[in-house]
């Protein structure tokens, strides 16, 4: 298991250095899955519960091997690009690990975007060939490209998943022997681009983080030795594919340490997830905390779902955003006592930090953990980028080898926020003297009252100790006198009586500092996310605002 509790730091500035017991794996994906199909080609490897489709890793790997002879045989070739637009499923898995044998480069696709985002995507990283699955939530992903295809000149081919098309790209790997897919394999090197995910920006369009073998197999092989994952793991998988968690933290982790993955449904479904542990007896769970917090909603109903069906799971992630205690609190009831906590950005291929199943309560609910193996984080002023004292509050930056290598045909972009190999993340973060960081909110969303910096995690969390609050979104609204006021957006529990203003501020009196108490209060039954499950702030706060000058 990886060692982060060994971390190095120097003892009075916000500085540490991960570390280096275990070496970096320097390996290509292709390779790796090579030697882990090898060595547990009869234990089970993927499940996809919606189909029930089953693989061992022997099974996989021919299917791997087959689609990576198909897309040689179609004329894709090492540094191509092959877009994937499609939920979770089995395909995605297997084009993931296609594509790395050959050296094509994975452009992941938000399965939530729509023509105009679609064509830029396309158009910015050269897309040649795109896998769609036929429709999803109402979407004929199909129809949706031919719409676009003439604003995106480099695509010569569309492939569908489960269509007669797709049969046909299939039976073409007889044109490419083993022999040459083996030859070509070796051809590849880790530090080859082989992955390009779009961060969701909130202004502009989004960047393409371009990630190597290297970035992604080494960050997941050392997030699975914090979860202490060994050939006999099961991971239940609900996040999305098409974002780190899912094919890194989740794929990728599994693959390096011969473990299973289970796809329990498409999309994020609260019910197939405890269905999928239920049956699979899956020993990992994955998350951000909405999906967490929905799952025990399922179980509190009665309603078919009881604590004893998580019985079998013993560690899983939580990350996309910070852990409540009184989530953490439900999983130790139900015997998860090695649920681990990270902390990253599509950037650094994702994971910087992690807690350990080790870690104290408190560390596992107020920190995003310490320092992962071969990296290197500070935190720094915004300001004059000097390292600040452990204790205060500054920007976290990290280096080391998840440093992705840059913004896709962006270079100006990349050095904006990479710089002497630190990435900035513009998270706001403070370094406790033991080396924990917690992330207290992104720099654009920390609220600047009257001269007073307010972090919106320290609010949330108090709120969330309302016995009638299920989840609490503390964000800035502009005010004429102190710049900007608090305002709550509280989802609430079934069958609790409408939460005012006037009680918050009650229950907040004496308790938080005044300034930190909100001024408006907004109920929601549920809130605006993006398609990795990061609650989507800048709405909350343009809808606040908009209710405010409704009520002016």
């Amino acid at each position: 298991m990886a060692d982060t509790a060994n971390a190095t730091a120097h003892p009075a500035r916000s500085h540490a250095v991960g570390s280096t017991d275990v070496p970096l794996l320097e390996q290509t994906i292709g390779d790796n899955l090579d030697s882990n199909a090898r060595a547990h080609a009869e234990r089970e490897a993927l499940v996809e519960m919606a189909t029930g489709r089953r693989w061992t890793y022997g099974e996989l790997l021919t299917d791997v091997n087959r689609v990576a002879r198909g897309f040689l045989a179609s004329g894709v070739r090492r540094g191509d690009r092959v877009g994937i637009w499609a939920p979770n499923c089995a395909e995605w898995t297997i084009v993931q690990l296609a594509t790395a044998k050959i050296g094509a480069i994975l452009v992941n696709i938000n399965p939530a975007y729509r023509t105009h985002e679609l064509a830029y995507v396309l158009r910015q990283s050269g897309v040649s060939t795109i896998v769609v699955a036929e429709s999803f939530k109402g979407s004929s992903y199909p129809s949706m490209v031919e719409e676009v295809r003439d604003e995106c000149p480099d695509l010569v081919q569309v492939l569908v998943i489960g269509s007669p098309g797709w049969s046909a790209f299939l039976d073409g790997a007889h044109q490419v022997t083993r022999d040459r897919l083996v030859e070509l394999q070796a051809q590849l090197t880790p530090q080859d681009p082989i992955n390009i995910q779009y961060t969701s920006g909130t202004t502009g369009f989004p960047k393409g983080a371009t990630l190597s073998h290297r970035n992604i197999l080494n960050n997941a092989f050392f997030v699975g030795a914090g979860c202490g994952y060994t050939e006999r793991d099961v991971i239940c998988i609900p996040v999305p594919f098409y974002h780190c968690f899912g094919m890194v933290m989740g794929n990728l982790a599994a693959v390096s340490h011969g473990a299973a993955m289970v796809i329990p449904a498409p999309g994020f479904d609260a019910s197939a997830t405890l269905r999928a542990v239920r049956e699979e007896q899956c020993t990992s769970l994955y998350g951000v905390p909405t999906m967490f917090i929905a799952e025990f909603a399922l179980i509190d109903k009665g309603e078919g779902f009881s604590v004893e069906d998580l019985a079998s799971v013993r560690t899983g992630i939580m990350a996309g955003s910070l852990c409540p205690a009184s989530v953490m609190r439900r999983l130790i009831e139900a015997g998860i006592t090695e649920m681990t906590i990270c902390y990253g950005m599509t950037e650094t291929s994702p994971v910087s930090t992690q807690t350990t199943p080790s870690d104290p309560f408190e560390k596992l609910t107020g920190t995003v953990g310490r320092v992962m193996p071969h990296l290197e984080i500070k935190i720094v002023d915004p300001a004059t980028r000097d390292v600040v004292p452990r204790g205060t509050p500054g920007e976290f930056c990290t280096k080391g080898y998840s440093v992705m290598l840059g913004y896709w045909d962006e270079p100006e972009r990349t050095a904006e926020v990479v710089q002497d190999g630190w990435m900035a993340t513009g998270d706001i973060g403070v370094m406790d003297e033991e080396g924990y960081v917690e992330i207290t909110g992104r720099i654009k969303d920390l609220v600047i009252r009257g001269g007073e910096n307010i972090y919106p995690r320290e609010v949330e969390e108090f709120l969330m100790g309302h016995p009638d609050v299920l989840d609490a979104q503390v964000v800035g609204v502009a005010d004429p006198k102190y710049g900007e006021e608090l305002m709550a957006w509280l989802r609430l529990k079934d069958g609790a009586e409408l939460l005012t203003a006037e009680s918050v501020r009650e229950f907040c009196a004496g308790k938080l500092a005044h300034y930190k108490i909100p001024r408006y209060v907004r109920v929601i039954e549920e809130y605006p996310m993006t398609v990795t499950g990061k609650i989507r702030k800048v709405e909350l706060r343009e809808a606040g605002e908009q209710s405010l000058e409704g009520e002016g």
